[in-house]
């Protein structure tokens, strides 16, 4: 069996080949807007939430074929909301990934349009895998409604959302969890209930694998704080210390920084917990997932 780095080596560069081809080259728009799309949708990244989309669907014996346009449409929408949280307005960032943020380049006006066409192609992208490769159009209906849902003003909007008015003073943890949970644990639920509907996948698998989302969702975000105050800036592809130099308040913040690195491994370890505990038949990958991006140093 080969590792887990090589596991996810493998499956970046399928999802990275089908990202290449997932903008119809008959759609016609402006080249400016085609390039900043491109800018930002092919700039790297650990392409976490279409592997999980993947690995999900592989758990319950669904095809990676199947998934795939799927895989690409949540990629999509984690790029939207990247270009658009770098804006002076947002987050006011000048690099991402290690070279210089949408806006930066094309200007505001077109990367708020790049993040506004992936948001829209992304719904485009989940039902190509009900005509390409013949899945379920229920499930499809059901994937869209989520992904509305999870991507949303009740997940990723909604938290984003909090998050700017908690740069106003963010005085509970409980308000920073919120925040971590919809900013980011959301489309990492998404993504597996994606790829496990496609693979028709049962309630109370669905169930069992929303509990490992959102738990290594949350530890995801909190490994994310720790990594901005200890991470090397060349490995993360960006400045660090910047929630501090932006006077957000973290997990470190609250509880301190060893307290935060228990958090990750307990968390870590109730989402694995609830596979082990499933009738998911293969989950031997996602928890090693699990434990890789418990360890990771970017």
């Amino acid at each position: 069996m080969i590792t887990i780095e090589q596991y996810i080596a493998d499956h970046v560069k399928i999802v990275e080949d089908a990202l290449q081809t997932s903008m119809p080259a008959e759609w016609k728009m402006p080249d400016v807007l085609r390039e900043s799309i491109s800018y930002s949708l092919m700039a790297g990244g650990k392409r976490l939430r279409p592997i999980l989309v993947l690995a999900a669907a592989e758990a319950l014996g669904g095809a990676m074929r199947a998934a795939l346009p799927t895989a690409c449409g949540i990629e999509m929408i984690h790029t939207y909301s990247l270009i658009h949280d770098d804006l002076p307005a947002m987050d006011n960032d000048d690099y991402r990934r290690g070279r210089l943020t949408n806006h930066k380049v094309f200007g505001e006006g077109m990367a708020i349009l790049a993040g506004d066409a992936l948001i829209t192609q992304a719904f485009y992208a989940v039902v190509q895998s009900a005509r390409a490769s013949g899945v379920d159009p229920l499930q499809i209906l059901h994937i869209v409604e989520e992904l509305s849902q999870y991507a949303g003003a009740p997940g990723m909007v909604g938290g984003q959302a909090a998050d700017l008015l908690g740069e106003q003073g963010l005085t509970k943890l409980e308000e920073l969890e919120y925040i971590h949970l919809r900013k980011t644990s959301d489309l990492i639920v998404f993504s597996l209930r994606a790829g496990a509907r496609i693979a028709g996948a049962s309630e109370d698998q669905l169930e069992a694998l929303t509990e490992f989302g959102t738990c290594i969702g949350l530890a995801f975000q909190i490994q994310d704080d720790i990594l901005d105050l200890t991470g090397d800036a060349t490995k993360l592809g960006k400045s660090t210390r910047s929630d501090e130099k932006l006077a957000k308040v973290t997990y470190p913040y609250f509880i301190g920084l060893e307290a935060s690195m228990q958090k990750v491994n307990e968390l870590t370890e109730q989402g694995k917990s609830a596979l082990i505990k499933s009738t998911i038949p293969h989950t031997n990958r996602l928890l090693q997932l699990a434990d890789y991006l418990m360890k990771r140093d970017h």
